[in-house]
């Protein structure tokens, strides 16, 4: 093959990759106090340095907030200062994602039409398994829970019952339209 046509080929896949720029997750959010559960769009985000909740979808949906000691500062992607201005309160709330469930803390700030982002410190702590080009999210690398670790790359052979006892302990767990 001459280098010509090893050229065109690349060109022709790369005209007919569409390269995907954005991964939206929907997750469940549950309040602490009235275990009221809200579906939301949350933003994959490598570039932010925390997880963060739109201060108008935080009061639409009556999340309870928490004050901050301190304010923090806030700098868009641009390097410009987020006109909403500081992060004053933030947010306590258990969040679910495919049978993943946590606890998490997210501060309160304006994302305009965004209204989750979960950034580097939650991509960092769980490493899930992206499909970029889809969009598609596993979450394959969690930490362990109740002291069982995901033994990866190898098939386990688990019984029935413990199984069942796990999917028992889960819906317990998680309210019930979070199952799927």
């Amino acid at each position: 093959m001459n280098s010509t046509n090893t050229t065109e080929k690349v060109r022709d896949i790369q005209c007919t990759l569409r390269p995907l720029r954005e991964v939206w997750l929907k997750v469940g959010l549950e309040k602490l106090e009235s275990h009221e559960g809200v579906a939301v769009k949350a933003l994959l985000d490598s570039s932010a340095t925390g997880l963060f909740m739109d201060t108008t979808f935080t009061k639409e949906k009556g999340f309870k907030i928490e004050k901050l000691k301190k304010p923090l500062l806030v700098r868009n992607v641009d390097r410009t200062m987020n006109a909403g201005g500081a992060i004053t309160h933030q947010v306590e709330c258990n969040m679910f994602f495919k049978g993943h469930v946590e606890r998490a803390r997210m501060d309160i700030c304006n994302l305009e039409k965004t209204e989750l982002i979960l950034g580097m410190p939650w991509l960092a702590a769980y490493n899930p398994e992206i499909d970029w080009e889809k969009g598609e999210v596993k979450m394959t690398h969690c930490p362990p829970i109740y002291g069982k670790r995901k033994q990866e790359g190898k098939e386990k052979k688990v019984r029935k019952t413990e199984k069942d006892k796990d999917k028992e302990v889960l819906r317990k767990l998680v309210p019930r339209r979070f199952w799927k």
